[in-house]
């Protein structure tokens, strides 16, 4: 493991009980964690007997997961890659069937703790924001290369921000803009001088991130692969942390039960308790959703 990646980057899973419970591990079953992360779903399910697949686009996460998970040996198999190639991913290791799939779809400890990697407006650091690092293109990019216009639209559409066109003028106006820091400040700048519950640049930053790894794109491609990759009885469980997702995953989960294709298990997303967020704020946003495909085919 490289120097500066350990266990403390390793953060608490959210709704892990909910997660076991839909997706219920026990020896011989397969699960997919298409967002493997550090390792918290997995080492859950593998500690109940599962064997599980882990798939993540960041080589670092991989190897904080590989390193977490060594003592579960080959039930334990890590793939780095984008969950958008899910069946891909799966088929080259000879898979085509699962009884479980999980989507964890929030930043990790460890995205946050790093401030080179530019996620937090916390930190001072480069405006990268990639989950993989063979992406080409940082939120660098796109603050100090889009049309204002361009702008103006990522952070209407992905982070659902009231002063996107002030934003985005304001960016035009102080280009270019190499750190967090200068990109929060200057968020702050635009907004009215009172307390805010969460800080003004959240929105920004969501929708920054949202763009470069292009995440809405890459979950509307991933959910059918996981619904053909189940076996008859299989779980797909997702945790959303924001409505934008939230919304593509309640749209596709009513759809397939319309179709006969999937019965839902939650009629509303499933919220974490008072306890778990008081123990682990990071939880407070997360909303699971969970599926199951028929053990009887739909006529």
């Amino acid at each position: 493991m490289r120097p500066g990646l350990g266990f403390g980057v390793f953060h608490e899973p959210v709704l892990l009980t909910e997660v076991l419970g839909f997706l219920d591990p026990q020896p011989g079953k397969v699960i997919v964690d298409a967002t493997v992360g550090t390792g918290g779903h997995a080492e859950a399910l593998l500690a109940r007997g599962a064997r599980v697949i882990g798939i993540d686009q960041d080589p670092q996460s991989l190897e904080l997961a590989q390193e977490r998970l060594r003592a579960f040996g080959t039930r334990f198999l890590a793939l780095r890659g984008n969950f958008r190639h899910l069946k891909t991913l799966l088929a080259a290791i000879g898979v085509d069937k699962a009884d479980g799939v999980l989507f964890d779809l929030g930043l990790s400890s460890l995205h946050l703790s790093q401030a080179e990697r530019g996620f937090s407006f916390q930190e001072e650091g480069p405006l990268d924001m990639r989950m993989d690092p063979d992406n080409p293109v940082t939120a660098a990019d796109l603050v100090n290369g889009l049309a204002e216009r361009d702008l103006v639209r990522i952070l209407r559409e992905y982070g659902e921000e009231r002063y996107a066109e002030r934003i985005a003028r304001e960016i035009l106006r102080n280009r270019p803009l190499r750190t967090t820091g200068e990109l929060a400040r200057l968020v702050a700048r635009c907004y009215p001088p009172k307390p805010y519950r969460i800080h003004p640049a959240t929105r920004t930053f969501q929708a920054l991130r949202i763009a470069v790894n292009d995440e809405l794109s890459a979950l509307q491609e991933a959910l059918p692969q996981a619904r053909d990759l189940l076996a008859p009885g299989g779980v797909l469980c997702v945790i959303a942390f924001h409505s934008l997702e939230d919304r593509i995953v309640k749209r596709f989960f009513r759809e397939e039960a319309r179709g006969g294709r999937l019965r839902l298990l939650t009629k509303k997303p499933v919220r974490p308790t008072k306890e778990e967020v008081g123990r682990n704020p990071r939880a407070r946003s997360a909303r699971l959703r969970a599926a199951q495909v028929p053990e009887v085919p739909s006529s």
